[in-house]
């Protein structure tokens, strides 16, 4: 079985977008499986969790970066308030269309996971045909907001702008500050899309860490209160955000078996 892993990009609502397949070649493609990367990620953070993704499930694997993220273009400051709904109603579906992927899963971590709840929740997503969740947020809540400052702190003053350098190069002051200054403002304090919940219809997967920095056990339960189906939901003890770095066999047996049973 050959594999093949290329960085390139695409044009995709008038911006470069970084983009990486890994794909396990077997005929035909049943599903495509598209990532979505979380508030400060980009196609390299998630280091090589679509290599094996795709390695586990025999599918195709897409992931990409979102404007002024890695190697994409860059975007304008500030973010607006309904950037999360652009993301997932405007580019997300201009994407899937540009590469012809019909049947896909997202799988969104943090804000990622939030745009594929918006996209899962609207009236273009037939395509769609299941959600994994990790570390989601539909709501915001205080301890998001105390996540928000820490990292703050820690990129002023201790190496994580190192740390994301090798991920954003030039542009990694616009991904911290972009991401970091929109959960700050008052005007989002009551950012909410417990609405799209409402309306997704198709199986959902949620994986979260007891001891995610940036949400609670509460993200769960809305979750599972709101979905009009069943949802498989898993709550690990001590792990925190990153769940697919902390537990990788854990989260990617689960979603091999999530995937085998749609």
């Amino acid at each position: 079985m050959n594999s093949t892993a290329q960085l390139e990009h695409i044009e995709i609502d008038g911006c470069q977008l970084e983009y990486l397949w890994c794909r396990e070649i077997v005929e035909p493609f049943q599903r495509t499986v598209v990532l979505l990367h979380e508030g400060l990620g980009c196609v390299q953070s998630w280091g090589d969790f679509p290599q094996l993704l795709a390695a586990s499930t025999g599918l195709a694997v897409l992931v990409y970066s979102r404007v002024g993220y890695g190697g994409s273009g860059p975007t304008s400051m500030p973010r607006t308030p309904d950037w999360m709904h652009h993301e997932a109603l405007v580019v997300l579906p201009a994407l899937l269309e540009k590469f012809d992927i019909g049947s896909c899963v997202l799988i969104g971590h943090s804000d990622g996971a939030s745009i594929g709840i918006i996209y899962a929740g609207s009236k273009g997503q037939g395509n769609l045909q299941g959600l994994v969740l990790m570390a989601p947020h539909v709501f915001l809540e205080q301890v998001s907001l105390t996540g928000i400052d820490h990292a703050r702190l820690m990129y002023q003053t201790e190496d994580l702008r190192d740390k994301l350098v090798r991920y954003h190069g030039s542009q990694v002051d616009g991904a911290f500050w972009g991401w970091n200054n929109f959960w700050r403002r008052p005007d989002i304090r009551d950012w909410n899309i417990e609405d799209s919940l409402d309306k997704i219809d198709l199986p959902v997967l949620v994986i979260q860490g007891a001891d995610d920095e940036y949400g609670s056990i509460a993200q769960l339960d809305s979750i599972e209160s709101r979905v009009p189906v069943e949802v498989e939901r898993h709550f690990l003890e001590n792990v925190g955000h990153s769940l697919y770095r902390e537990r990788p066999e854990f989260v990617l047996n689960t979603i091999n078996r999530f995937i085998g049973r749609l």
